[in-house]
């Protein structure tokens, strides 16, 4: 490769060129470039895992499932360019082998109009942090890892969808689902979440 300035052979400079370059090494046992693909990876991979499971101990333990899985999988990998959605694939399928018994809680049920508070409730500011992440985690699993993926992972719809192994229109509607279900979480008055029984 040319890497003079004038040069028409283009320089690995992109962050996909990047990560297909570091693909090919770990998959050819460079050591260095493992060490590489962990160090970019694990604080994003454990960032996800800890959003979706709630706890630290549960990110720590999924995280080095995750990487085992990867270890094991790179040899085959048969696009290096899609390396990111590849990796994020891996974690949630080992997320959802964790999670299953929150995907088969029941829905939550529509918000009653009585129950909405005030526009200028300020605990319903979405500027407030706290009050943003506390709503998000309460989430069920699905609507948290579109949201979590998507905004806070900052992967593309094509990438969401390839993660979630689903088509571009579905990542769409579940993305919509999700922000719709977070935006009515967020605009009601703060309350219990466990209503206590009358007696």
């Amino acid at each position: 490769m040319n890497l003079l300035p004038e040069s028409p052979t283009p320089v690995v400079t992109t962050m996909t060129d990047n990560l297909e370059l570091l693909a090919v090494r770990c998959q050819l046992g460079e050591r260095q470039a493992l060490d590489a693909l962990v160090a970019r990876w694990h604080l994003p991979l454990w960032k996800y895992a800890r959003r979706l499971t709630g706890g630290e101990e549960a990110a720590d333990d999924v995280v080095q499932d995750v990487w085992l899985r990867i270890l094991r999988g790179l040899p085959g990998l048969r696009e290096p360019a899609r390396l990111r959605p590849w990796i994020f694939g891996i974690a949630r399928r080992a997320l959802m082998d964790r999670l299953r018994a929150q995907y088969a809680a029941p829905p939550i049920a529509d918000v009653d109009v009585g129950d909405l508070g005030d526009a200028d409730d300020p605990r319903s500011d979405p500027g407030d942090m706290d009050l943003l992440h506390g709503e998000l985690a309460s989430l069920p699993v699905l609507e948290r890892e579109v949201l979590v993926l998507f905004y806070l992972d900052e992967l593309s719809l094509t990438e969401l969808a390839e993660v979630l192994a689903i088509p571009v229109g579905t990542a769409k509607s579940r993305l919509f689902r999700a922000r719709r279900t977070l935006r009515r979480r967020l605009d009601q008055p703060s309350r219990p979440r466990a209503q206590e029984e009358p007696r």
